[in-house]
């Protein structure tokens, strides 16, 4: 089999925004033994974000990391009558920060389209008028692609490959994202739709 990456070094580096595309491996699993969550890795190997949740048997609440461990979002279950979603909230928070709201929500859209799965995301919950992206998938345990508002995609997910051109299995995932985007926002966006579909 395989290696999810090549070598795994710490690195000391925090992703923000892209310059440019980058390209980074999802290991849908917690380094943590017996945990469940997410390792996400850079091009050159290095743990970038990863989501550890050590309470398996029910999962409200999870955080999106660092590689410092630092948390950069927290991630909530919410239910309105039969209405369930995931909120983000960016972190660290102020008093302030709390009352603007969340910073995304991700939902299922019941609406299939050709067979394609959809997901709605509305940003920037805090003002008036937010904005939105999209996630499509065919299956709920498929990749994924995310699109903003203009239909413009942002990232998309898919099966990694080693350099033979073998599977690397279900749970290794590609995630190639584009130029100026808010790495670590794609990054809560994927984990609250791994979140709906039981992946984490």
């Amino acid at each position: 089999m395989g290696k999810v990456h090549p070598r795994a070094l710490n690195s000391s580096s925090t992703y923000n925004f892209t310059s440019k595309k980058e390209i980074f491996t999802l290991w849908m699993k917690s380094l943590v033994l017996n945990g469940k969550g997410c390792t996400v890795f850079d091009s050159n190997g290095q743990i970038v974000y990863r989501v550890d949740n050590y309470n398996c048997k029910s999962i409200d609440k999870v955080h999106l990391m660092d590689q410092q461990g630092n948390t950069l979002f927290t991630i909530l279950r919410k239910h309105y009558n039969l209405f369930r979603f995931w909120e983000g909230y960016r972190s660290p928070a102020t008093r302030s920060d709390h009352r603007k709201g969340p910073s995304f929500r991700v939902y299922k859209s019941y609406r299939m389209f050709r067979g394609v799965s959809a997901y709605g995301v509305k940003l920037g919950l805090d003002k008036n008028q937010p904005y939105t992206y999209k996630i499509e998938s065919s299956t709920s345990k498929s990749p994924c692609k995310i699109s903003d508002q203009f239909g413009v995609l942002v990232a998309e997910l898919s099966r990694k490959k080693s350099n033979c051109g073998v599977d690397l299995g279900d749970d290794v995932l590609t995630m190639v994202v584009g130029p100026n985007v808010d790495l670590s926002l794609i990054m809560g966006l994927v984990v609250a739709y791994s979140l709906i579909n039981c992946k984490i």
